[in-house]
């Protein structure tokens, strides 16, 4: 059973309405989406790159710059070491273009995931030194790795990071003691003493800022670095950051380049994944496109998808592209598989009983541990950690419901652990596999959550009768877009629902289309997409709804209707 929640949360809706030529209603939903205030509600309308702060508000941005045009005026070797998922790959690219078009002498290197593990290590910080390279400029990672910067200034490199993870602390009379790494400049929006407004950026916008700023220090015009806002833009999304601030203007303004981009490698992966003649959205980057990208990180090289952002011709940008989305349909297989064995797992054992699931999938591909983690606890609405075989006994990750921090939990098990990290949300472990099965009666016995935490919330912007479900109100949620984490599609409600017409659709028959009629008998077009068979039995019965309108458009014509997300008996 699920726990349905509606906001109230109250402003001069009607006010704000008439300032921003919006309806009442529209005012409502972005207070609820906590914009608050004339200049907040302005630049989530109206927002453009125009808006963004200038990036040398950010603590170190100078000396990373005028290091970098000192280099550049000396032709040293320059190489950008990243990191294998989808937001390192995007920064990667982008400081490697901003250089390049400088005339830089700069190469890449990206850790891999089985071998390296996570960011900058001594392998790749050495072999930097063997190649010649003078200097180290990180991405989407460095933060964490004073030790191995350590290394590379010991053997006389330049070392700058650019990163937007939490800055590592130490804890000393109830106080923290942050631990910078000691390289010569630390961009990290995240650091304490930075001051830039907005410190929720991903690694690529880091890069991008870094970028700008360097071109405009050397008195070139950062207008022609405008193209690399759509790598920033499907960075932010597929590294799931809150679409709110600077971050929102980002995914705006690159959503519209991605559909005209330049780019042969990303025209390539838009064709072949069938979104050529679409309106690219948030959910195709980070359920379309963003998988491929991150398929070569988990199952080959994240080096495969870097080299697709930077093909030259139609024939190598097809070919890559064709690659990477056969890696994540590969990809999609396995985790289907190792999904329904988790699934017969739990179902199958006294696991169901307990209030953190800890499965162990000795078959699973490692990189996939996390995202096998994610849909057992959408299923469940558990706190799920999934552990695989690794070269040094179990390996896996763990992802969270809102009432569990697993980061904490995790720091309660720490003697059982070899390894661990992470934060709230999410968190990767190894340890012996003699272990197993201690961790998971501790991490129960450790468990204090609630059979109310362990119901799923659904939260209701508002009740609103069919009637208002016109093509006007639709065109103007269309505002509201991007869509995304931090800034979630509206949800209404209505009660004393009766569903008419039903038949099954689709390949796959999990589309349910519908008639719905409301309490007071306004009728609406109606689909869902999931268990139809348990809502289609529920034809005669009065059913309280979740919703979300939309347009469907067919031969020309659009119509309104609803998606229907969640029901239960009225």
């Amino acid at each position: 059973m699920e726990r349905w929640v509606m906001l109230r949360k109250g402003a001069d809706f009607a006010g704000i309405g008439k300032k921003f030529q919006i309806s009442p209603r529209l005012a409502c939903l972005i207070r609820n989406r906590d914009v608050v205030g004339e200049e907040a509600i302005g630049q989530y309308l109206n927002g453009t790159i125009g808006d963004l702060c200038d990036g040398m508000l950010m603590k170190d941005m100078d000396k990373a710059v005028e290091i970098l045009r000192e280099k550049l005026e000396e032709g040293k070797r320059l190489r950008v070491i990243g990191d294998y998922d989808i937001d390192g790959v995007n920064a990667t690219y982008i400081l490697l273009e901003g250089l390049k078009r400088l005339g830089a002498d700069a190469d890449y290197d990206i850790p891999d995931r089985m071998t390296d593990g996570y960011g900058l290590n001594i392998h790749l910080v050495q072999r930097a030194y063997d190649d010649g390279v003078d200097t180290v400029l990180t991405c989407d990672n460095g933060i964490a790795a004073a030790e191995e910067i350590a290394f590379g200034k010991d053997m006389g490199m330049t070392v700058i990071v650019t990163d937007h993870h939490e800055v590592p602390f130490e804890e000393w009379g109830g106080k923290k003691q942050y631990l910078l790494p000691p390289a010569d400049a630390v961009v990290d929006p995240k650091r304490p003493d930075c001051e830039y407004p907005f410190p929720h950026l991903c690694g690529a916008a880091v890069a991008y800022k870094l970028m700008e700023a360097l071109w405009e220090s050397m008195g070139r015009d950062s207008e022609d670095l405008d193209d690399l806002i759509e790598n920033v833009a499907i960075a932010t999304v597929g590294d799931v950051m809150d679409l709110k601030g600077e971050n929102r203007i980002f995914v705006k303004e690159g959503l519209q380049m991605l559909e005209r981009t330049r780019n042969p490698g990303l025209r390539s992966l838009i064709e072949c994944t069938g979104l050529a003649d679409k309106t690219i959205s948030a959910y195709h980057i980070g359920f379309v496109l963003g998988p491929c990208l991150n398929a070569s990180g988990r199952l080959d090289t994240a080096k495969r998808a870097l080299r697709l952002l930077e093909a030259k011709t139609r024939k190598e940008a097809d070919q890559l592209a064709w690659d990477l989305k056969a890696l994540n349909d590969s990809r999609k297989e396995m985790t289907e598989k190792a999904v329904k064995e988790a699934e017969l797992m739990v179902e199958a054992s006294a696991l169901k009983e307990d209030r953190v699931l800890v499965i162990y999938l000795p078959d699973c591909h490692e990189s996939l541990a996390g995202i096998v983690a994610g849909r057992i606890r959408e299923r469940y609405y558990k706190p799920a950690f999934v552990l695989t075989n690794a070269s040094e006994g179990l390996k896996g990750s763990g992802r969270s419901i809102e009432a569990y921090s697993m980061y904490e939990e995790l720091s309660r098990c720490k003697d059982l652990l070899m390894r661990f990290g992470g934060h709230r949300q999410a968190a990767g472990l190894s340890m012996k596999r003699e272990n197993l099965e201690s961790f998971r009666k501790m991490i129960n016995d450790h468990c204090t959550l609630t059979p109310q935490d362990l119901t799923e919330k659904v939260v209701i912007d508002m009740e609103m009768p069919f009637s208002c479900v016109t093509e006007g109100l639709i065109r103007e949620l269309a505002l509201l877009e991007p869509f995304g984490k931090g800034n979630t599609k509206p949800v209404f409600a209505a009660r004393n629902v009766r569903l008419m017409d039903m038949r099954v659709m689709g390949r796959k028959k999990n589309v349910l289309k519908m008639r719905a009629v409301d309490a007071n008998g306004n009728t609406v077009e109606a689909v869902y997409f999931g268990d139809v068979e348990n809502l289609s039995g529920r034809k005669d019965t009065l059913l309280s709804i979740t919703y979300y309108p939309t347009l469907n458009e067919y031969m020309g014509q659009a119509t309104p209707q609803i998606v229907i997300t969640h029901y239960q008996t009225a």
